[in-house]
């Protein structure tokens, strides 16, 4: 049985605020638990589960090692899901602590400029992890990669993808001789580039698209030609279009 006190605690963790204070994130789902569970630096705090999951995944639980495991309810399960159709197993995760981003020759890492939408950020995520892509940098005023939607969204990726925070313009300063590539209207079409070994990739806000201060370090412009009536591409359709022929 879950206490008052620990329902409050976990609807707590939906505010950044107490996320940072505490060091810990919600996550949710078979598919994502299952994953977190499997990854060797990554350390599930307690997890709360159904009788059914639990007796469904004895096999997984293996990889619990020191994680505190509570058996409860469907009931009780809802109050403290994020999510509309609750399931039936949810965890609080320790957030693993990266050290500062470098890149390294002969890789890609992504530069997200302004990405405030948490489900554009959790497949963007998702999306890197498909191409391969271990580390990414997020601005200040990006969408918190730990938050509830965002973990939702990544499917699991979150396991795998180093996310930083840091202030572009410094960083980019810090990596001086590696291409930077920033996708932005009126640029070079994506198709004049071939296949990229190395790089930084730049994907811009939503709506006001990449920074001008970043878009003046780009060695560059990239454009996705439109051939169609749409104003914009949805910024991780973006990110999936431009790694698909970057990468």
């Amino acid at each position: 049985m879950i206490t008052k006190s620990q329902v409050k605690y976990i609807q707590s963790l939906g505010q950044k605020k107490v996320r940072d204070e505490e060091g810990v994130f919600v996550a949710e789902g078979p598919k994502i638990i299952n994953e977190l569970l499997q990854t060797a630096h990554i350390q599930i705090q307690t997890l709360y589960a159904s009788a059914q999951w639990l007796e469904a995944n004895q096999a997984i639980l293996k990889f619990t090692g020191r994680t505190q495991v509570e058996e409860i309810k469907d009931h009780e399960l809802e109050k403290i899901s994020f999510l509309s159709s609750p399931s039936p197993v949810l965890a609080l995760v320790k957030k693993p602590a990266w050290s500062q981003p470098v890149v390294v020759k002969q890789s890609v890492v992504l530069l997200l400029d302004g990405i405030q939408d948490p489900g554009n950020l959790g497949t963007i995520i998702r999306t890197a992890d498909w191409f391969g892509i271990t580390e990414i940098v997020c601005t200040p005023d990006c969408a918190d990669c730990f938050a509830p939607k965002v973990v939702q969204s990544t499917m699991g990726s979150i396991a795998r993808i180093r996310v930083h925070y840091a202030e572009a313009e410094h960083w980019l300063d810090q990596t001086k001789g590696v291409p930077v590539y920033v996708t932005v209207l009126g640029g070079k079409p994506l198709s004049d580039y071939g296949k990229i070994a190395e790089g930084i990739i730049v994907i811009g806000n939503e709506s006001r698209g990449v920074s001008d201060a970043l878009v003046k370090k780009s060695d560059a412009p990239v454009t996705i030609p439109r051939t169609g009536s749409a104003e914009s591409l949805n910024a991780a359709v973006a990110t999936g279009i431009v790694l698909s022929h970057l990468i």
